[in-house]
């Protein structure tokens, strides 16, 4: 039997330097408005807050780029990543829940469940519970909008690389590296990053992910952990005192046929650009070494110093440094939104990535 033919190279086409870069958003992700949280037993206002990604609308708009609403690929590429079950309760979860309730203030799962021995429950209060790891996604009236439409943007961004339109800037909101196979996590319920990378595996045999997020990528991880067409590698603040807590340290690697395609990169609280800068030389190397076809960004924000979620000392300067790293190894990217929360200094940081570091590189 004849082999199989081999799937075509991504190739980048030659951009210029006032070529404009696609950048999708849609306005149904400001839907998802969550009010509050609770965090080390604190009822604090929740950090994603739609502001975060009108600030970064207006730093694209202030460098000159036009942002596009994305298509609508449906939910095939959201299956292609999530559990069937998980992505349909979404789809429902408001509406359920109001009906079975009779409230309408935002569903927060208050049931959690150990998968080594539960069972799928019926009502949608225990369901909320099954998919969820944590507190910070609350499910609200715009929410199913507002991750359907972020996940969409990301696919969008995925297709224009693939088709050697790149880089492409998808501005997801709310982000999407905590959620895992079938649980959301750390304000993520779809993870858009995976989805862009599983899109792109329909034209690419090998794709990186580059997650520079001050968090541990780890639904990222969860996703590609036994796979070994897709290396993911994560910089991040030592997680044994940081969320996400359960997965993120150094000796996590990949299983089975992934193994050794994982690399998680860990910061020390209170690290500082030069160290940081430092670290993610070891992920852009690692990627070389795995010479993918594309490059899928997981764009965090949050290591800013200023950032109320950091523990460690980035500078615009260093966000800059980094995005001119990442362009240096020539693949077709796609940059996802991450983190970067209402600190000071989110807006200049996104504007020296993107104006310093990957327009004028």
């Amino acid at each position: 039997m004849s082999a199989a033919p081999a799937i075509p190279r991504i190739r980048a086409k030659t951009r210029g330097f006032d070529d404009p870069m696609h950048v999708f958003f849609d306005d149904r992700q400001f839907n998802h408005a969550p009010d509050h949280y609770f965090r080390l037993g604190q009822d604090i206002p929740h950090p994603e807050q739609p502001e975060r990604a009108r600030l970064l609308c207006q730093v694209m708009v202030d460098l000159g780029q036009t942002i596009t609403a994305p298509g609508d690929f449906g939910l095939q590429p959201l299956y292609a990543v999530h559990d069937r079950a998980y992505v349909d309760f979404f789809r429902t979860a408001w509406d359920r829940w109001t009906r079975e309730t009779g409230h309408d203030h935002p569903a927060v799962p208050n049931y959690h469940t150990g998968r080594r021995v539960s069972r799928m429950p019926e009502s949608a209060v225990g369901q909320l519970g099954y998919f969820s790891t944590d507190t910070s996604c609350p499910v609200t009236a715009g929410t199913w909008d507002a991750i359907y439409w972020s996940a969409q943007c990301a696919v969008e961004a995925a297709r224009k690389v693939a088709n050697g339109d790149g880089p492409a800037y998808a501005l997801c909101r709310p982000p999407g590296h905590h959620a895992s196979k079938d649980a959301s996590n750390g304000f993520c319920f779809f993870n858009n990053a995976a989805i862009a990378a599983q899109d792109l595996c329909r034209t690419a045999n090998k794709v990186a992910i580059l997650d520079m997020d001050t968090h541990a990528g780890n639904g990222t991880q969860d996703i590609f952990y036994d796979r070994a067409d897709v290396f993911t590698a994560s910089l991040h603040t030592d997680p044994a005192n940081y969320p996400p807590h359960y997965a993120g340290y150094a000796d996590e690697r990949g299983t089975g046929v992934g193994e050794g395609y994982h690399l998680n990169v860990v910061l020390t609280p209170g690290d500082e650009e030069a160290e940081i800068l430092d670290r993610f030389d070891q992920m852009t190397a690692a990627i070389q070494a795995f010479a993918p076809d594309a490059l899928v960004v997981s764009l965090g924000f949050d290591m800013g110093a200023d950032d109320p979620l950091s523990e460690v000392g980035m500078t615009a300067t260093g966000f800059a440094e980094m995005a001119r790293r990442m362009a240096a190894l020539g693949l077709p990217t796609a940059y996802i939104q991450e983190g970067g929360y209402l600190g000071p200094s989110l807006s200049d940081n996104a504007r020296a990535f993107f104006e310093v570091g990957v327009f004028r590189r």
